[in-house]
């Protein structure tokens, strides 16, 4: 067809090497690469590529390829009658992903006065970020290959797509100054990348490609579909004896996607006869990965709808019955948290909430309009994790500043901290701060991911911008410079550029290396070898996490049953709050997660063929502004300075968890039904 430059296939692609999978000492999101033979993993993978001079030639031409299959058996999804769920702890037999264990669990249980036994089941979800999965290659006359992708791992897709092209890394250079919408999805090396990079070498010049949104439901990470069995027991004084909670997650063929949602729900209270398990189940999928919250999300709705249930056993206030159960140790190890502020959390927001005015029974509390309000409480964590860094500060004699460190700006808000943070201990207005961010020459870029990039990011960049000043001080004397940095954009906010014009040098630069407690000197090679290299939760001297409290209200129409949510309550303990106006953004961001979570996002499997039927934004439901209430947002903003100096805890994820639980707990307020499926149906409500 005119216009078509190069169609691949496995028939002439040439040989090019996989990448690995991120979870087994790889760089991409699963260990299968397409079109390295004829094998067919899974419905929607790809098969062949068509470069053309135009977006719309290579469409049609692409809809004129031909391909012919033979079929095989399969298994569509978890539920299959041939899926066969696998102990994870013997499919994966490391220390991180055994069954955790403290006391005797199944003893506990039989002795408790109280029991609550219950199942519950969590669909496959898709991220679909707005700005879809893109890649452009290009080759110079030295044989350089950049790479401009939104990537969250922009070093790891450097060190695999040097191996996969069987090149030097210093050859390849990988730029994502602004990621997107990421959620997860863009965490790793795809599938796709190596194959346009192959294409631009061979047509010498620059290619690129833009995954359509159905190939991104079928080429790319997604949340596994998992079932949930919980036991709790609890004596007659309120106090939980113990708890069992079993997981079933799927994963692909060709790839262990390990589980580790009993992570958070082991430490959310002091239960000290805890069982959590987690089997794998094989599906012919593409790999699942990491979505928002990803095990926390699902663990959480599961465990703290059991823990609903349970107060409502013993005729507890849910929220009392959280406080009495509060702990200051982890029950795993025994180690003493950083900083737990959950009962705080609580406390605060049942405040804020009005709780007080909240009817214990279901069903008591109506609108003028009749219809039933619930009120619903649940809280979530998130494991607290440091990455390793090597963080750069530049201030340039015309009183800029440039700041290159290990980050990928995802809408997260890290160039704000960044900035603010540089502002604040050089005394220069935030405008004059230029931050590289994602880009592999600027300085090593780990993974950015799991509520971690604050975290690994500002302490080292603070600590530069420190040595900084303290190299302007030694140059221009101590009486020069102030012992307290001015504040930005102050009238002395040239305090910095003023040392260094007195020093005659056109510039001055500071550097500070960083890793979380414990992590050993040789960590750093796996930062510029593009592996993964963060900590936590659990560290030498201490247990790690932040947490989380949500208040919801639920409104349901009597006759319909609509669900509306009409305000929610969040307040969360991340440490200190290097943002307030991003830090509040990301919270907002993950209860309208949540709400979606709850009420509208599934991605349907095909049981004839495999795949997803609703591969769209038209079929797949995700909230709308109508959907959404208020949200208030409130923190407790205590600092955690055994973690770090600066204090800071994650955020992005842990914002998410829990968001689930309190609305389908608030479901049960206002109509007296346990639901224990996701996401809520109409039809679960509606009576016979």
């Amino acid at each position: 067809m005119r216009g078509v430059r190069q169609v691949l296939t496995h028939e002439n692609v040439g040989a090019f090497d996989t990448g690995g999978f991120l979870m087994g000492g790889g760089f991409g999101f699963q260990s299968f690469y397409p079109l390295r033979s004829p094998q067919v993993a899974y419905r929607g993978q790809t098969v062949a590529m068509v470069v053309a001079d135009t977006l719309e030639a290579a469409r049609e031409a692409a809809a004129l390829v031909q391909v012919t299959y033979s079929a095989v058996p399969f298994v569509a999804g978890i539920d299959a009658p041939d899926a066969q769920p696998q102990a994870q702890s013997a499919l994966l037999p490391q220390p991180m992903f055994a069954d955790r264990r403290a006391g005797d669990a199944e003893a506990a249980l039989q002795g408790a006065a109280f029991t609550v036994d219950a199942s519950y089941e969590l669909p496959t979800q898709h991220q679909n970020p707005m700005e879809i999965i893109a890649t452009v290659a290009e080759w110079s006359a030295d044989g350089v290959l950049t790479v401009r992708e939104p990537t969250q791992n922009a070093e790891g897709v450097r060190h695999g797509l040097a191996k996969q092209l069987g090149i030097e890394p210093d050859k390849v250079r990988v730029l994502s100054p602004t990621v997107g919408g990421g959620f997860g999805q863009k965490n790793s090396l795809q599938s796709h990348t190596a194959l346009v990079a192959m294409a631009a070498r061979a047509l010498g010049q620059p290619v690129k490609l833009v995954l359509s949104r159905s190939q991104l439901f079928h080429n790319a990470s997604f949340r596994p579909a998992s079932r949930h069995h919980v036991r709790l027991g609890a004596d007659r004084n309120g106090k939980l004896t113990a708890a069992i909670h079993e997981i079933d997650q799927q994963t692909s063929r060709h790839d262990l996607f390990p589980s580790s949602g009993t992570e958070i729900t082991s430490r959310l209270y002091g239960i000290s006869n805890f069982l959590g398990r987690e089997r794998l189940v094989r599906t012919d999928v593409q790999t699942p990965g990491y979505m928002r919250a990803p095990f926390e999300h699902p663990a959480a709705f599961a465990f703290e709808s059991a823990v609903d249930e349970m107060a409502y056993a013993l005729g507890r206030d849910p929220v009392a019955f959280r406080l009495a159960n509060d702990t200051a140790v982890d029950p795993i190890s025994g180690k003493p948290f950083s900083s737990r502020h959950l009962a705080e959390c609580l406390v605060k927001g049942s405040t804020a909430f009005g709780w007080a005015r909240r009817t214990m029974a279901p069903r008591s509390m109506r609108a003028a309009d009749g219809s039933l309000i619930g009120w619903g409480v649940a809280a979530g964590a998130y494991k607290a994790a440091i990455a390793p860094a090597i963080a750069k500060v530049r201030l340039n004699a015309n009183g800029t500043v440039r700041v290159a460190v290990g980050g990928h700006e995802m809408g997260q808000g890290i160039r704000t901290a960044i900035a603010l943070t540089v502002a604040r201990t050089l005394g220069a207005p935030v405008a004059a701060v230029e931050i590289v961010l994602g880009d592999t020459t600027a300085a090593p870029q780990h993974l950015t991911a799991g509520s971690w990039g604050t975290a690994t990011a500002l302490p080292p960049v603070q600590e530069a911008a420190q040595r900084l000043m303290e190299d302007l001080r030694q140059h221009a004397g101590a009486a020069a410079a102030p012992d307290t940095p001015a504040a930005p954009g102050s009238a002395n906010g040239a305090t910095a550029v003023a040392m260094l014009r007195a020093s005659g040098r056109p510039f001055a630069e500071a550097e500070s290396r960083m890793r979380a407690p414990g992590q050993p000197e040789q960590v750093f090679g796996r930062l510029t070898g593009g592996l993964p290299a963060a900590a936590g939760p659990v560290y030498p001297d201490f247990v790690a996490f932040s947490f989380i409290a949500h208040f919801v209200e639920v409104r349901i129409e009597p006759t319909t049953r609509r669900i509306r949510v009409p305000r929610v309550l969040s307040v969360a303990d991340c440490g200190t709050v290097a943002s307030l106006r991003t830090a509040r953004s990301q919270v907002e961001g993950g209860v309208v997660w949540g709400i979606g979570a709850a009420l509208r996002e599934a991605s349907e499997v095909d049981p004839r063929y495999g795949g997803f039927l609703n591969a769209d934004l038209a079929e797949y439901v995700l909230p709308v502004a109508a959907d959404i209430g208020r949200i208030d947002v409130d923190f407790v903003g205590k600092p955690d300075t055994r973690l770090n100096a600066m204090g800071v805890k994650g955020l992005g994820e842990v914002a998410m968890v829990g968001v689930a639980p309190a609305i389908v707990n608030a479901v049960f307020h206002a109509t007296g039904k346990r639901l224990r499926r996701l996401p809520l149906r109409l039809e679960d409500l509606l009576e016979s």
